[in-house]
């Protein structure tokens, strides 16, 4: 089973360096490229103001964050939701960065995660095109009107949409559904393993056709293509 996590996050800034924080985390489990329903979502307060121009962007403010937990308290719980898994993120260096930052404050490894960033593979495929997350919503007709502020979870779940096209689109997701077999309002994915007959189909050639085939192929000499083919 192939898992993926689709990942974002808000900050209160654009650099870690600079004292921003980590706002919010936001995680849709893949398997097989087809969403689970399985999330991780969580809010922090960044035990810091927040600047206007963030503000404008997601909508949280310090009022709201102020009863949230710190990242100490659920960086092992992320940690955990993510395990070891692919990581599907759009802009990766950015969010990378915070998460990798806030680890390290708190002393622990960095992510070792494989991490795939949309922003590149969107450029790869579609390239000298604008590949903003609203963009190639817009180019693969995605529904994203409820998408008024950015929002972690939300936006992981757009993406997640994004990247299915990105790698192939709904043939992608057709072509999976028929090989394992999806099950469930959640869609998860199970594998269907095909049964095997008790004993062969009989052969549909007949005695006659199999002696007529045998002769036209003595009547083309030893040295023919399909002398040689029966042969081996």
């Amino acid at each position: 089973m192939n898992r993926e996590i689709v990942l974002d996050t808000e900050t209160t800034g654009l650099s870690p360096a600079s004292g921003d924080r980590l706002v919010e985390i936001g995680c849709v489990e893949l398997l097989n490229h087809i969403p689970s329903g399985r999330t991780y979502h969580v809010y922090i307060n960044p035990k810091r103001s927040m600047p206007e121009e963030a503000f404008r962007v997601h909508g949280l403010s310090e009022e709201f964050l102020a009863d949230k937990p710190v990242f100490a308290d659920v960086a092992s719980d992320f940690r955990d939701f993510i395990g070891d898994s692919r990581l599907i993120i759009h802009n990766a260096p950015f969010d990378m960065g915070f998460l990798n930052a806030e680890l390290t404050k708190l002393g622990q490894p960095v992510l070792s995660n494989d991490v795939l960033d949309t922003v590149m593979l969107a450029r790869s495929v579609h390239p000298g095109a604008r590949v903003s997350l609203d963009a190639l919503c817009k180019h693969y007709g995605i529904d994203n009107s409820r998408r008024t502020l950015h929002g972690a979870l939300l936006d992981s779940e757009i993406l997640a949409e994004v990247y299915l096209e990105l790698i192939g689109g709904k043939q992608v997701s057709l072509a999976l559904m028929a090989e394992t077999g999806v099950s469930g309002a959640e869609g998860i994915a199970t594998i269907a393993v095909a049964a095997q007959r008790p004993s062969p189909l009989r052969p549909r050639i007949s005695d006659a056709e199999i002696a007529a085939h045998a002769a036209l192929i003595a009547a083309m000499g030893p040295d023919s293509i399909w002398a040689k083919y029966e042969a081996s």
